[in-house]
């Protein structure tokens, strides 16, 4: 029997920050020395946010005291009274996020149940939808990095809505989802990530649903995810401490 997704998630980013003492525990932080972590391009700060509890990896030993008291502020003083980290506080100089963290038990799934097409990933009809959206969206997706099949929908033969995942450190199925403009809130991208999250369990993958806008959100509560966390990167800490 697998584990719940809660656990699999924090194995998951104690895996990425190469954390040898695993995520601390709700109302507690840990913070790990890792120039080179998966966790944030490399030589900045990352942060990861799980029910209650944060685990960062920093560039520098210098940082650690530093970091780990602020975060414990965050979390209320180390005694779990901040469920709700609030990351964005951190959130001066150049960053990337803060992203809202969501993850699905295979119970909690609600399928949308439309049939959609199934393409193989790097189809010149996703490279097409790509190219046809602003380059802000097609980055925010994440669709150009999946490996896995692309579940798309058509409107005539163009494809107007496409989704996949990317598999991180053979646990999680990241999600990457993009419906072009004129064709959102239709339910198109519940429809597509509804299937690619049935492949991924199939696969016996951790669904991850890393997003920013509310739309984005809505779209991952519909199937069942719940929101977790948050994570948030940080070029220059030092400053956030400041």
């Amino acid at each position: 029997m697998s584990l719940p997704a809660a656990d699999r998630a924090r194995e998951m980013w104690s895996r990425l920050a190469g954390s040898p003492a695993g995520f601390p525990g709700p109302g507690d932080a840990g913070v790990v020395v890792s120039p080179e972590s998966s966790l944030c391009p490399p030589g900045w700060s990352g942060m990861v946010e799980l029910d209650g509890a944060i685990l960062a990896v920093v560039p520098r030993p210098d940082l650690v005291n530093g970091v780990r008291e602020r975060l414990l502020a965050l979390l209320g003083d180390g005694d779990g009274a901040g469920a709700g980290a609030g990351l964005s506080r951190l959130a001066v100089g150049e960053v990337l996020g803060p992203a809202e963290l969501a993850y699905l038990d295979e119970t909690d799934f609600r399928p949308a149940g439309v049939e959609v097409e199934r393409l193989p990933s790097g189809h010149g009809d996703v490279e097409a939808l790509l190219a046809s959206v602003p380059e802000a969206d097609a980055a925010e997706s994440g669709l150009e990095r999946t490996e896995s099949p692309v579940y798309v929908l058509r409107d005539g033969s163009r494809v107007v809505a496409a989704s996949a995942y990317r598999t991180w450190v053979e646990t999680a199925a990241h999600l990457c989802v993009l419906t072009a403009d004129p064709h959102r809130g239709r339910g198109l991208a519940r429809a597509v990530a509804s299937a690619a999250v049935a492949d991924a369990l199939a696969d016996g993958l951790l669904p991850q649903w890393r997003a920013r806008p509310a739309a984005s959100r809505r779209v991952a509560a519909a199937l069942g995810f719940r929101r977790h966390g948050e994570q948030l990167s940080v070029r220059d800490l030092a400053a956030a401490l400041a």
